[in-house]
Order: C-alpha cells, then sequence, then structure tokens
C-alpha cells in the first residue's frame, strides 16, 4: 500500500488519477483548490479506507506547504506525488496578444505561472524533502501538456508553463535519483474531461477529434493508466522522461 498525493484531484484527470491508484489498494490524498463538493464526490468513489480531502491554493507557496504536511499527517507518509493542479484554459483565461490589455496579461501569466510552475514546484520540494528526511524511495509524476511542444497561440502562460513544468520534471530527476526518487512527466494531448463537455458537444468537436488519426481524444482513464505505470517502481529507469499522449495528433522530433 502506497501513500499517494494527488492534486487537482476533484474532477477529470485528477480524479481518474485518484480512483487508479485506490483501486489498487492505494492510500490517496485527494487535493483540490476550490470546488469541495466535487472532491467530495472524488473522495467517495474512492475504493478502500484511509483516504483523505486536503484543500488549499497551489498558488500560494505556504498552502502549498500546509497541503504536504496534511497529506503525511492524515495518509501516515507520501510515496508518490502526481503533480496534476493547473490554473487551465477556458475563455476567462483566454490570452491572446491582440485580445487583452496589459494588466489582464499580466494577472493571466503571473496566475498560470504561480499555479502550474511553481505550486509544482513547492510541493515537489516539500514532498521531497519528505522522502530524504525518512529516508524513503518513491515516484513524481508531472501533468504536463502538448502544448508544451507545439504551442498555445490563445493560451501562451499555459504553454510555457507546461514546458517549464516538463524541464523541471527533468531537473529533478537528475537531482532526486541518489536519493531513489524517480520523476516524469506526461504531455496529454485534448482529453474528454467533465470541463471539455461542452466544447465536444458542439460546432468544435468534430475538429478537435480529427487532430488524431484515431478519430477521438484522450480520456483520463488513459492519462491515468500512463501514470500508474510511471508511478511504479518498474518505471524507476524510465525517470527523466516527458510520455506523448495525445494519439499521434503531434509528433514532436
Amino acid at each position: 500500500m502506497r501513500r499517494v498525493l494527488v492534486t487537482g484531484a476533484s474532477r477529470g484527470i485528477g480524479r481518474a488519477v485518484a480512483l487508479a491508484f485506490a483501486e489498487l489498494g492505494d492510500r490517496v490524498g485527494v487535493h483540490y483548490a476550490a470546488n469541495r463538493a466535487d472532491a467530495e464526490e472524488t473522495l467517495r468513489r474512492l475504493p478502500g479506507s484511509g483516504h483523505a480531502l486536503l484543500s488549499g491554493d497551489l498558488g500560494d507557496p505556504q498552502a502549498a506547504q500546509d497541503i504536504v504536511e496534511g497529506a503525511v499527517r492524515t495518509l501516515g507518509g507520501i510515496d508518490v506525488l502526481v503533480n496534476n493542479a493547473a490554473a487551465a484554459p477556458s475563455a476567462d483565461t483566454r490570452h491572446s496578444v491582440t485580445d487583452v490589455s496589459y494588466a489582464d496579461w499580466q494577472r493571466i501569466w503571473h496566475r498560470m505561472v504561480d499555479v502550474n510552475l511553481l505550486g509544482a514546484a513547492n510541493v515537489t520540494y516539500c514532498v521531497a524533502r519528505h522522502l530524504i528526511d525518512r529516508g524513503g524511495t518513491g515516484s513524481i509524476v508531472n501533468i504536463g501538456s502538448r502544448g508544451a511542444f507545439r504551442g498555445e497561440p490563445d493560451f501562451p502562460a499555459y504553454g510555457a508553463s507546461k514546458a517549464a513544468l516538463h524541464a523541471f520534471g527533468q531537473s529533478m530527476a537528475v537531482a532526486l535519483a541518489p536519493h531513489g526518487i524517480a520523476v516524469t512527466s506526461v504531455a496529454p494531448g485534448f482529453v474528454a474531461t467533465e470541463r471539455q463537455a461542452p466544447k465536444m458537444a458542439g460546432p468544435g468537436g468534430e475538429t478537435l477529434r480529427s487532430q488524431s488519426p484515431f478519430g477521438r481524444v484522450g480520456t483520463p482513464e488513459e492519462v491515468a493508466a500512463a501514470v500508474l505505470y510511471l508511478a511504479s517502481p518498474q518505471a524507476a529507469w524510465s525517470s527523466g522522461t516527458v510520455l506523448d499522449l495525445n494519439g499521434a495528433s503531434y509528433l514532436r522530433t
């Protein structure tokens, strides 16, 4: 039985990851920022016992530390960290250079970098120090994005923050390997989460499906399956990798 902290686990990819670990018999810390009702629903769906609900805004460095300390206290420790929480692309966070004011540009950039990069970095630091101080091995998996490679013209801060998250993960893979801690990232393409349901049902849904030669988009469960493998002891030799999960919709060289 492992102790697993999943940030941003109230729904979508985070919920699928939390469920996948719990179905293996692991104890899961379900983190959320604001949507307590959805996080409680995730918690309710988890099989097994000993799971925990943890709240906090990862854009706040103190909150990041408090979340890790709360997970250590309620789960009895942390063996696996999944950095999934993010300020995601939406109508409210669109910030094309030609469409937003300088003030909104600054606000959205700061928010996305604070949560997507610095929040993940702060949680990683706290979990890594916990593992090192107790002399334990473990795994850290970052949820990045295809957008880090192909570009996000309407959400440049999102693409940049995810590219930086991938690079941060590789730096940590080198730094933490001597301590038996593997660090990897996954880079999903478009995923059919609850939040994306209106977009998939709308006129742009077919365009999204056609991006992949499979003629569909990804599922949260497919991302969760990759996370399970990368977090397993058998995947330790994959440390440092960034795994593309986009159905061949974008091939990088």
